[in-house]
């Protein structure tokens, strides 16, 4: 039985996103309309029991074409709103119309790609069974996985159609997206053979992560967490360049770590080499002062929930991020880490006023801790698309946010960090490592169809 609390936290505005729960809301009206339960129970003589069965394999037949076409209509109508949208540039110019999604879904993000949700529908629909359900209206993962569906489609028919743009970069968050929360990549976990053919079919692979270890010293960090595909790639037929097309970027926009043949594991690259104009320009006094009063907010939120005894949490603080963090298996509530996020969220907005900058930062729940960082994964994926387009002799460039694919697992509006990722990037929304295994099946599929 779902507890009150997880009913009341999915309602709450932080955690839900405004343009799924409007899909599901235009989906429940022809649920309800069309989904005729009464006549199941409540209908004349059946006749015996073979009779009965017979009758209602028909009727549930007619009901679930009946909801599979209203259902059908409904993704047609968003598609054409998300097409609208792109062809009025997205976002309205000072002077020009607003396209429609955008005033009835002020918060929608870019599209980059048109999305066949009609097709990613049917698709969808096989797979769950949405339409054949009388009692579940479509769901928030039956809408997340719809629009999953669509754009990795999309993204494989432009390959198909366009030999010179079309999907070159693929990024990854690290926890829950490739690996389980806490834990590391192993050889035999299935996303690395499909990781191993992304390579071999010639794309650029990223692992854009929180997790910030700086210098050389971080690439063991970085190799520990991805042993198993790092391993499997010095084993694999893959050449030097389809090994070297493996990076990571570090602390959402921080470190970034190239794999080296040399190496044989991961090379350090100074930042001198691949930060953003905006990124060189920051103030390093700004940045300090930032820390120390994110700092000083941790230390009193800390107190604030009796958090603060040695053997229950503690605060890391490293060169551009700052963390409260468990110890000793301790938990911590899951309000505490989201009210600790909002927090510092809202601390930092007043930081940036006051500061009068332009610095990145984003404060996000880890599910176990709390972390600020400098930068995010928007311009984590962007120095990637960038830093990969300064080798001159590469055919590629540039490579473009319609030529990108992040996928990860925290898209809520606040307080997740893969969120800022879309204004960078195509995306996917994942719940899983299995379901990035599920993703990475359909891409292959549909590139090879």
């Amino acid at each position: 039985m779902t507890s009150r609390y997880r009913v009341e936290y999915s309602l709450k505005s932080h955690r839900r996103d405004e343009f799924i729960e409007w899909i599901k809301a235009l989906l429940a009206v022809p649920f309800v309309l069309h989904s005729d339960v009464e006549n199941f129970f409540h209908g004349s003589s059946f006749g015996d029991v073979q009779d009965y069965e017979e009758f209602m394999k028909s009727k549930e037949f007619e009901i679930s074409k009946e909801c599979q076409k209203r259902y059908y209509e409904v993704f047609e109508d968003v598609e054409s709103l998300i097409t609208n949208t792109i062809e009025l540039g997205n976002r309205s110019q000072a002077n020009g119309p607003v396209p429609r999604l955008r005033k009835l879904v002020p918060s929608v993000g870019t599209f980059f790609t048109p999305l066949p949700l009609p097709r990613a529908f049917l698709a969808e629909d096989r797979r769950r069974g949405i339409s054949r359900r009388r009692f579940v209206s479509p769901s928030f993962n039956d809408i997340r996985n719809v629009l999953n569906t669509a754009q990795i489609m999309a993204l494989a028919d432009i390959y198909k159609d366009d030999t010179i743009k079309h999907l070159k970069l693929i990024t990854f968050d690290g926890d829950v997206t490739l690996y389980d929360d806490g834990k590391s990549l192993m050889k035999d976990d299935p996303v690395v053979a499909r990781l191993i053919e992304l390579l071999h079919a010639g794309f650029f692979i990223g692992v854009v992560t929180a997790a910030g270890y700086p210098g050389q010293q971080g690439s063991s960090q970085y190799y520990s967490r991805l042993k198993g595909l790092v391993d499997a790639m010095n084993e694999s037929t893959l050449s030097i360049q389809q090994r070297q097309n493996l990076l990571v970027m570090g602390g959402e926009s921080n470190y970034l770590f190239r794999y080296s043949h040399e190496l044989q594991t991961f090379r350090f690259i100074d930042g001198e080499d691949w930060f953003l104009p905006l990124m060189l320009n920051w103030n390093k006094d700004h940045i300090e002062y930032m820390m120390e009063n994110i700092h000083r907010h941790m230390i009193n939120i800390r107190k604030k929930f009796s958090l603060d005894d040695e053997s229950k949490t503690s605060i890391v603080r490293k060169e551009r991020s700052i963390g409260i963090i468990p110890v000793n298996g301790f938990k911590i509530l899951r309000e505490h880490l989201e009210e600790i996020s909002l927090s510092c969220s809202g601390k930092l907005t007043e930081l940036l006023l006051e500061l009068a900058s332009d610095i990145k930062v984003c404060a996000f729940n880890g599910g176990s801790d709390v972390w600020v960082d400098i930068g995010d994964k928007a311009l984590g994926v962007e120095s990637l698309q960038s830093y990969l387009c300064r080798d001159e002799w590469l055919d590629v460039c540039p490579i473009l946010k319609s030529e990108t694919l992040h996928v990860g697992d925290q898209f809520a509006s606040l307080g997740a960090n893969d969120f800022k990722a879309r204004l960078s990037a195509c995306t996917a929304w994942i719940a899983s490592p299995q379901e990035t295994v599920d993703i990475l099946d359909d891409l292959l599929a549909y590139l090879k169809s």
